[in-house]
């Protein structure tokens, strides 16, 4: 993990993002489908898809030198 200059350990990995990006967009697309701004038809699409996206991202992340723990 890397220090900033506040003091606090903050990865800078971009791969630890991704899956909190993919939460995000899951709850977009039920809030948009909610809303009608997106058919009940693509957020029928939509959903599985950024959940095996998310599933996917989790599996192929490689560890990095702040996940490694030895």
């Amino acid at each position: 993990m890397m220090n900033n200059e506040s003091g606090n350990n903050v990865c800078k990995c971009p791969h630890h993002k991704m899956v909190p990006v993919l939460v995000v967009l899951f709850g977009l697309t039920f809030l948009l489908g909610a809303l009608d701004v997106l058919s009940a038809g693509t957020v029928n699409i939509a959903w599985p898809i950024l959940v095996v996206l998310a599933g996917l991202m989790k599996m192929m992340t490689g560890a990095c030198k702040c996940c490694d723990r030895g």
